[in-house]
């Protein structure tokens, strides 16, 4: 219905959306991590709606799946109970008015309505036909691939493969009520990805109907194929592929080895029919093999692309320019309470923070930058700890903990187990004074992101508990600091399709220009700390290098291909690129890696 989505926002942000938004026919996407935040949301929505709670006992050693599928089943009842209710509004109603204004002008849906309310009576009940166009927005959940944590019974053994989180997860939303398409981020994870074979919802049926899909999010064209081949090969179709900038987006950031964001775009633009053939011919024989109808033609590829957007004009440009099918907005969207789970404090901080709040931290366990704001009360208390001499997290949800450098049962790296442990073993090491200080600041820098991203949700619910602590880790993109205030969903969607500007920052760049100065910082720190000496890491930052330059050159002959979108700014484009260019081989000439 909408050429926009909003993308999954940390465990909790996203994890209310559908029922915030799908009633107006907005796709959202929800996080399958963190099973305990929905077990204490999942009463809450039970009581507010009306429906039926059935308890899963804790001891279950399935509990992990049967708390996501109880969790997404209410999701789907209380968007089905919204839809039956709006079905019975009349047509000038408030809800019927709002579903059918915020759509794009032009669109199907909206002709309709417009003429038949003024062909209608007031109080008139809906059409048929005006029944038959109010479609929910659709709910889409995401898994990161790598948090795979195994897990023990009671008796601390380990449980079989499919008891792993991320397993658990996948079972979960496949056996659920919930037919949207299940994300999967952070890469590949072979065993997760055979796991999908499993059921048989996933697989066409004969009516070539693929219930539930797959959803790719990627950085690079060359990740999409190498996934896309893998899981064709186990005769499962990837329906999309969503590429998201390397570092212009919000929490963990996966920098490509210097290929931007619009070069990547152009590259699946072209490569597409040749993908979806490619992908077509191994996953006909794959399915054929396991007994499946193949069907006449190739299955539908979608592409999204999502990262540092903020204008109007970049969302047109992005669709029409790269084909694309939808656009994801995620940061926006924390500044619309009506839309996400946000607690006040949090959403004041962002709305006064400026650009230098706005930082990639090593706050992540996971050992991958992240993206957030300073002063969020998450970071406050792993300070308040470091100051008491007692650095670390109680690690109350150990979905991170994915380490075994001290342990045999793997512990996370923002735990207090860890980070004693590490600490000592630095400390008794031979280094330069300066070189354990840093590493030792560096294993205090990890904060436990687990509580801290479902907290905002918590509190909003009451239901924010005494072992998991206050603090809440937000996970906004540095496009945040160019919006100011808390908006409604009409201002935001109005804003998208440019029926009413939102006012950002008069020095917001524009997104692509954001992107390539966050990787030429990147670049710089990856100088600062490689070794001459290593002629892989030699040529490895030769090869980051020429894609920068060759990615600021495609930037470049794209501005200078849209003049008609004014002269200053196209101009003052020109001379940014030319400047990034320069500076990529200035620092490649200080280093050495021409």
């Amino acid at each position: 219905m909408h050429t926009f989505h909003i993308p999954v926002m940390g465990t909790g942000y996203t994890i209310t959306s559908p029922i915030k938004v799908g009633k107006f026919g907005i796709n959202s996407v929800v996080s399958l991590g963190d099973d305990q935040l929905m077990e204490s949301i999942r009463p809450k929505l039970c009581d507010e709606f009306g429906i039926k709670f059935q308890n899963i006992d804790q001891n279950d050693p399935d509990k992990r799946a049967k708390r996501i599928t109880a969790y997404l089943n209410v999701l789907q009842d209380i968007i089905d109970l919204q839809i039956q209710e709006i079905y019975a509004k009349p047509i000038d109603h408030v809800d019927i008015k709002k579903y059918f204004s915020l759509l794009p002008e032009g669109h199907r849906a909206k002709l309709i309505y417009q003429g038949e309310v003024e062909s209608s009576k007031s109080g008139a009940p809906l059409s048929s036909l005006l029944k038959s166009e109010i479609r929910p927005g659709q709910i889409d959940v995401n898994i990161m691939t790598k948090l795979d944590k195994v897990n023990y019974d009671d008796n601390k053994q380990q449980l079989p493969q499919e008891y792993n989180d991320a397993h658990a997860a996948l079972r979960g939303f496949a056996v659920s009520k919930v037919n949207g398409s299940v994300v999967f981020s952070a890469g590949l994870n072979p065993a997760l990805y055979s796991y999908i074979q499993n059921f048989s919802n996933f697989f066409p049926n004969s009516n070539g109907t693929i219930e539930k899909t797959v959803t790719i999010k990627v950085s690079d064209y060359r990740s999409a194929l190498i996934q896309g081949k893998f899981l064709a090969k186990k005769g499962v179709w990837v329906s999309e592929f969503r590429i998201e900038s390397g570092l212009n987006c919000g929490g963990h950031a996966f920098a490509t080895d210097g290929q931007l964001m619009g070069e990547i775009l152009h590259e699946f633009r072209e490569l597409r029919d040749e993908l979806r053939k490619e992908l077509f011919s191994i996953f006909s024989k794959s399915i054929k093999d396991l007994g499946y109808a193949v069907p006449k033609n190739p299955p539908t590829i979608k592409y999204s692309a999502q990262g540092g957007l903020g204008t109007p004009e970049e969302h047109t440009f992005l669709l029409n320019e790269y084909n694309l099918d939808s656009i994801g907005w995620g940061t926006p969207f924390l500044f619309v309470p009506e839309a996400v789970e946000i607690d006040q404090p949090t959403l004041e901080l962002i709305c006064k923070a400026v650009e230098n709040q706005y930082y990639t931290s090593k706050t992540s366990p996971f050992g991958i930058p992240f993206n957030s704001v300073k002063g969020n009360t998450q970071d406050d208390i792993k300070h308040q700890l470091i100051l008491k001499n007692r650095p670390g997290s109680a690690c109350p949800k150990k979905y991170l903990s994915l380490n075994t450098e001290f342990t045999e049962k793997p512990i996370c790296t923002a735990s207090r187990e860890y980070q004693h442990k590490k600490i000592l073993q630095l400390e008794s090491m031979d280094l330069p004074e300066g070189k354990r200080k840093a590493a030792i600041n560096e294993v205090k820098e990890r904060a436990c992101i687990c509580v801290g991203l479902s907290n905002s949700a918590m509190k909003n619910y009451g239901v924010i508990s005494k072992k998991d602590g206050t603090g809440v880790t937000i996970c906004a993109g540095p496009n945040g600091a160019y919006f100011n205030r808390i908006m409604t969903l009409n201002e935001i969607v109005d804003h998208i399709y440019n029926r009413k500007t939102v006012i950002l920052s008069a020095n917001r760049p524009g997104m692509f220009l954001k992107e390539a100065s966050m990787y030429l910082e990147n670049f710089s720190k990856q100088l600062l700390n490689f070794d001459k000496e290593n002629r892989r890491e030699v040529k490895h930052m030769q090869s980051v290098r020429n894609n920068l330059i060759k990615s600021l050159k495609y930037y470049k002959s794209q501005f200078e291909n849209h003049q008609s979108q004014g002269a200053n700014a196209i101009r003052d484009m020109i001379v940014q690129a030319n400047a990034y260019i320069a500076s990529v081989n200035a620092l490649a000439h200080n280093y050495g890696v021409l």
